[in-house]
């Protein structure tokens, strides 16, 4: 790696760290994939420096074997497009990568994932916020659904 792109990313932290901003999510939603619709927890942390993001995300849904809707298992990196100085809200527009697990009963796939979506946060006061965000996932591999949708809401904790 160059080692004057580095130098110059240090440099531009240490210039401004008062925009640099992380948070937390812990979130309940709905999966949905044709006819199937699950219930999905999971949570998110984040950094952000401005106007761009990064963030690591885990989301589990159970299986229901008697409507045949499978388990979906998904961990993902994002890169976000925010909104930045807006006091009670911040939009935002991500895309990311990562693997998924589907099971139903003792059929199983893992493969790769790709996602794109987008959100918002809005502050309730000091560092909490409620977070809403939609997904559209695509499922790389053999599984029963190559698209799955996601919209949940959550908590978000700014520090």
């Amino acid at each position: 790696m160059n080692m004057r792109l580095v130098s110059l990313a240090f440099a531009l932290i240490a210039i401004i760290p008062s925009a640099a901003r992380a948070d937390a999510t812990a979130f309940l939603g709905r999966n949905s994939a044709g006819d199937d619709r699950s219930t999905t927890r999971g949570f998110a942390v984040g950094a952000s420096m401005l106007v761009v993001g990064f963030e690591f995300e885990y989301a589990n849904s159970s299986e229901d074997q008697t409507t045949a809707t499978p388990s979906l298992r998904t961990t993902a990196g994002n890169v976000s497009a925010q909104t930045y100085g807006i006091p009670m809200f911040q939009l935002y527009a991500t895309t990311g990568a990562g693997y998924y697990r589907e099971r139903l009963g003792s059929d199983e796939e893992t493969g790769f994932l790709l996602n794109y979506g987008g959100g918002a946060k809005i502050k309730i006061g000091g560092p909490l916020r409620v977070r809403i965000d939609y997904r559209i996932f695509t499922l790389k591999g053999d599984p029963r659904h190559v698209n799955v949708q996601r919209l949940y809401g959550g908590v978000n904790l700014s520090f």
